[in-house]
């Protein structure tokens, strides 16, 4: 009985219903006005989306059943290993940096944006170095392993990811003065938004959400992040505001001629829980092992991946120079970057 109870108590904790079924038990519903009730609304709403996701995947045989099979087991596994790490490391950051602040913020408008802006920075920089250092890449490439989107690819994360992560977007928001009140709201949205932009064509064929696709990241710029084509790598690294990514010029609209192709460049099984978790990892491990002399063992996990001690480098951006350069000669399509 035990096992059961664990099994419904994992599926409603999944579904995230439980805050709102107990407002509907007891009739309370004027906590609805509150900041916990507004979060028992809009929690079950993701979940809800990826069962409907799934579903319509049944009925337009479209399922991508390979990848809802791994990231299932990542989601079981994570949920195990990394339960409780990253919110001990947010507020062991606060309690320790807080004191350090620049200043203080207090909950008005003019300083949420402010501090929406800052975090979004913090997001930028943990995201570029998930990319651009291979040990941080290690830990990240497991989210970019689906080889199709959906909603499940948001639980398919390296279960340190989420500490490295927030260790990130934690300092920078605290030492630039944002509240901590604020921050767990920030946070909150952003997960949830940021969840949302890995909708798949199931539900959502077109991902630009119209004219907001100039003003916000929608899911048509997660899917270029997402893909392996030259163009697309290593861009949109933002998650809400895309200010960060036209500040440093890694922003990019996806193109009607380039269809996406999600992945990683690696050659992996993708329908593998262990080379999606831990195939990067093995793979550094080899070049380390392999590579002559300290210095460049020590740049193989610093630097970026496809960085090689022979000079024959693969990396991001080489590839996305080499398709640029060629298709301006070539081609008359518009690339924006």
């Amino acid at each position: 009985m035990e096992i059961l109870q664990l099994i419904y108590d994992e599926i409603i904790g999944f579904l995230g219903i439980s805050q709102a079924w107990e407002i509907l038990n007891t009739g309370n519903y004027s906590a609805l006005k509150t900041y916990d009730g507004m979060v028992a609304l809009i929690r079950p709403i993701l979940p809800l989306l990826l069962l409907l996701e799934f579903t319509l995947g049944l009925i337009y045989k479209k399922p991508q059943i390979k990848v809802y099979k791994v990231n299932f087991l990542i989601y079981i596994f994570n949920r195990f290993i990394g339960r409780f790490i990253a919110i001990a490391m947010v507020v062991w950051i606060i309690g320790w940096l807080q004191p350090f602040a620049l200043f203080q913020t207090k909950m008005t408008w003019y300083w949420f944006v402010y501090g929406y802006i800052v975090w979004e920075f913090g997001h930028f920089l943990y995201h570029y170095w998930g990319h651009k250092v291979r040990l941080f890449w290690c830990l990240h490439s497991t989210h970019h392993a689906p080889e199709d989107m959906n909603l499940t690819v948001t639980h398919a994360h390296f279960f340190l990811e989420a500490p490295y992560a927030d260790a990130i977007r934690t300092t920078v928001c605290i030492l630039l003065g944002v509240s901590p009140t604020m921050l767990f709201i920030i946070m909150f949205i952003d997960g949830t938004y940021g969840s949302f932009i890995h909708v798949g064509e199931n539900i959502l064929k077109d991902g630009r959400l119209g004219f907001l696709n100039k003003f916000i990241l929608t899911p048509s710029h997660h899917r270029v992040h997402h893909a392996k084509n030259p163009l697309y790598m290593d861009t949109n690294f933002c998650n809400l505001l895309n200010i960060w990514d036209k500040v440093f010029g890694t922003y990019q609209e996806e193109v009607k001629e380039v269809k996406v192709e999600y992945g990683i460049t690696r050659e992996m099984d993708s329908g593998n829980f262990f080379d999606v978790y831990f195939g990067e990892i093995v793979a550094l491990v080899k070049d380390v092992i392999k590579a002559p002399g300290i210095k460049n063992k020590i740049l193989y996990i610093f630097m970026p991946p496809g960085w090689s001690h022979t000079g024959d480098h693969q990396t991001a951006k080489i590839a996305r120079n080499n398709f640029l350069g060629k298709e301006f000669k070539t081609s008359k399509l518009r690339f924006h970057s």
